[in-house]
C-alpha cells in the first residue's frame, strides 16, 4: 500500500477503504456503516462517522459522498476526443473548446500530434430519426468550424472497466465492505425512459447526497417524494446500472495520486477481448475501454487508464500493463503509448441534468 500526503487519521483511512462503493441505501445509513467499522476493530458511532464523513467532503478529500450516476444508462450520450491545437495557438484553440457547452472534462496530454483530449456529452438527438452518437458529430463539426483544427472521435466500443478505487495503509486494506444487500428487496423496471419523478431524482443527487443521519429523506423533501420511495429508487437505480456505486468519492489529488497516464495499445483484434478483462483486473487500472482507429493518425484501440503519486510509480504501473500485454502477443515500442496529462483545461463534469431530460417521457 501506499503512503498518502494528506494528514489522515486512522478512522479516515478505514472511510476510505471500506466505503467507495457499497455503502448501505436505508434511511439511516450510518447506523449499520459504523457497526460494520465496529466488526473490524474501528470503534465509531453512527453520528461519528457521519461527522467525519461531512468533514472530509469539506476539506477536500471528497470529491463527493453518494451515488455515482451513470450517464451512459441514464440518456443521451458521451465521447472521447483528441485534437491537435498548435502550440502557438494552444490556449485561444483551448478557450475556444471550453466555451462549448457540451464540453466536459478537457486535458492536455503528452502527445507530438494530439495534444487536446476533451469529452463532448449530449442530451438525445431531438430527431427522432437520429441518436445521441449524430448529435455527438454535430458538435464536432461546430468546434471544427470554430477552431479550424480537426476532431478525431473515438467513442467507447466496449468498456472493460470503470471504478477507480484509491485504497490506503490502514484498516480494511482490501476495501472489501459491501452493504448494498440491505433495505428493501428491487426488480429491474425493463425501462429504457426516465418517468418525470425519476428524472428529477436524477439531478438531485448528481452531485452527492447531503451528509446527514438521513440523506435519502433529506432528498426526498428536495423532491417532493416519500423517503421509501427515493431509497428503492436508488437501490433499483444501483442494480439496472445507472447508479455504479454509492459510497465515497476520494479526490484522488488530495491522496496523492497526481500522476494520470492514460496508457493506448495497438492490441491485434483476435485477442483483444483476452486482453481486456486481464488488464482490467490490475487494481491500478481504473476505466479500460475498446476505442476504434483512426488510419494514418492514431493506430490504437485500447485504453487503459492508471494512477500513481509518483512519476516512477506510474511508470512501474505502465510496464505492469506492457508486461500482462506481453503474454498475449510480441509487443513492439510502436504498438503502445502513454500520454500523460500536463494540464486540466476544463473540469465541469457530464451535464446529466440535460441527458436525463432528454429521456423522460
Amino acid at each position: 500500500m501506499k503512503q498518502v500526503d494528506a494528514d489522515l487519521s486512522t478512522l479516515d483511512r478505514a472511510i476510505l477503504n471500506a466505503f467507495q462503493g457499497g455503502f448501505p441505501v436505508v434511511e439511516r445509513p450510518f447506523e449499520p456503516a459504523a457497526a460494520a467499522l465496529r466488526d473490524r476493530g474501528v470503534e465509531v458511532t453512527g453520528p461519528e462517522l457521519c461527522e467525519r464523513v461531512r468533514e472530509l467532503d469539506e476539506a477536500g478529500v471528497l470529491s463527493r459522498f453518494g451515488a455515482l450516476v451513470n450517464a451512459e444508462e441514464i440518456g443521451g450520450a458521451a465521447s472521447l476526443v483528441a485534437m491537435h491545437a498548435p502550440e502557438e495557438r494552444y490556449d485561444e484553440v483551448a478557450e475556444t473548446v471550453n466555451e462549448f457547452p457540451a464540453v466536459a472534462h478537457n486535458y492536455e496530454r503528452e502527445h507530438p500530434h494530439l495534444n487536446m483530449w476533451f469529452v463532448v456529452s449530449v442530451a438525445d438527438h431531438p430527431d427522432p430519426d437520429k441518436d445521441g452518437a449524430d448529435r455527438v458529430a454535430e458538435v464536432l463539426a461546430e468546434i471544427e468550424a470554430a477552431t479550424g483544427q480537426e476532431t478525431y472521435d473515438l467513442p467507447k466500443i466496449q468498456e472493460f472497466h470503470v471504478g477507480a478505487k484509491f485504497l490506503l495503509d490502514g484498516p480494511v486494506p482490501d476495501g472489501d465492505v459491501d452493504l448494498s444487500e440491505l433495505g428493501p428487496a428491487v426488480e429491474p423496471s425493463g425501462r429504457e425512459t426516465l418517468t418525470p419523478a425519476e428524472r428529477d431524482l436524477v439531478v438531485e443527487i448528481q452531485g452527492g447526497l447531503p451528509v446527514t443521519e438521513t440523506p435519502y429523506a433529506d432528498v426526498a423533501e428536495a423532491v417532493g417524494a416519500e423517503t421509501d420511495w427515493v431509497v428503492e429508487t436508488i437501490k433499483r437505480f444501483d442494480a439496472e446500472g445507472k447508479v455504479r456505486r454509492v459510497g465515497v468519492i476520494p479526490n484522488h489529488y488530495a491522496l496523492g495520486y497526481t500522476e494520470n497516464g492514460m496508457t493506448v495499445w495497438d492490441v491485434p483484434d483476435e485477442v483483444l477481448d483476452e486482453v481486456g478483462p486481464v488488464v482490467a483486473d490490475l487494481e491500478f487500472v481504473t476505466h479500460c475501454y475498446e476505442r476504434p482507429r483512426h488510419d494514418g493518425v492514431w493506430p490504437y484501440n485500447f485504453f487503459a487508464m492508471t494512477h500513481g503519486r509518483s512519476e516512477a510509480e506510474s511508470d512501474r504501473r505502465v510496464q505492469q500493463v506492457k508486461e500482462v500485454m506481453d503474454d498475449y502477443w510480441d509487443v513492439s515500442d510502436e504498438d503502445w503509448d502513454t500520454l500523460f496529462s500536463t494540464r486540466i483545461l476544463k473540469k465541469t463534469g457530464i451535464r446529466i441534468d440535460e441527458r436525463a431530460s432528454s429521456n423522460t417521457a
